[in-house]
């Protein structure tokens, strides 16, 4: 398998007054096309800071990262927010649906994002809509929904525009067991599409299982790797 993310010799500093924290130390992973990676940890160890920077929404001090071989430190701004539009789709915690917007016009946001026609967005978003098992929801609001059922449109909205990466921030955290089965089911089948890469952060360990590649990380540093 070849690899979309290659993270070298990174590290991160946030300052705040004369406090320095080191969120990342020297920290070096490969994540592969075909395969769903976790990064795991306590809180506060970097995970999401990481997954920050790998997603290009955090600068960083030193090191280098690639996303399908593009280096993203040679990208100026306006190119690495085009590069991470049509690239990259994120799922978050707590879901981050537009409560204003139905479930149909939450998922077409990345579409209408990356220009495409309103009505080919309906068209895409709604296909989605019914291979996560929301057929049938397109007119309703997230407020209607249950927590599995917003975090399926998450997903959704995550993968419309056919990312490479998929990025994922404690996808779980505010799921029971059964839903967040679901959920990673849904990820895994993505996961194994050759032309995309699944990257999760959490500290769930009821998913670990699904992990192809796992990467423990402790006070900023890599500590471990393992292959499932």
């Amino acid at each position: 398998m070849t690899k979309a993310v290659q993270v070298s010799d990174v590290d991160k500093t946030f300052h705040s007054g004369d406090s320095v924290v080191h969120a990342l130390k020297n920290v070096t992973l490969e994540a592969r096309f075909g395969e769903l990676a976790m990064i795991v940890g306590p809180s506060g160890c970097g995970k999401t800071t990481l997954l920050s920077v790998i997603a290009g929404t955090l600068n960083y001090d030193k090191g280098e990262i690639e996303l399908f071989g593009q280096n993203l430190r040679s990208l100026n701004d306006a190119e690495l927010t085009e590069f991470r539009k049509k690239n990259v789709g994120f799922i978050f915690q707590h879901y981050r649906l537009i409560p204003t917007l139905s479930v149909l016009d939450n998922v077409t946001v990345p579409l209408i994002l990356n220009g495409v026609h309103y009505k080919e967005a309906e068209a895409r978003s709604a296909e989605v809509l019914g291979k996560v098992g929301l057929k049938g929801k397109e007119s309703e609001h997230p407020g209607t929904l249950s927590g599995g059922q917003q975090q399926r449109v998450a997903i959704a909205r995550a993968l419309v525009h056919e990312p490479r990466l998929i990025i994922c921030d404690e996808p779980t955290a505010a799921l029971d067991a059964e839903t967040g089965h679901i959920a990673l089911e849904l990820l895994v089948n993505v996961a194994r599409s050759p032309e995309r890469s699944v990257i999760i952060v959490t500290h769930d360990n009821r998913i670990y299982k699904y992990a192809d590649r796992m990467f423990k990380m402790d006070d900023g540093r890599i500590t471990e790797q393992k292959k499932e």
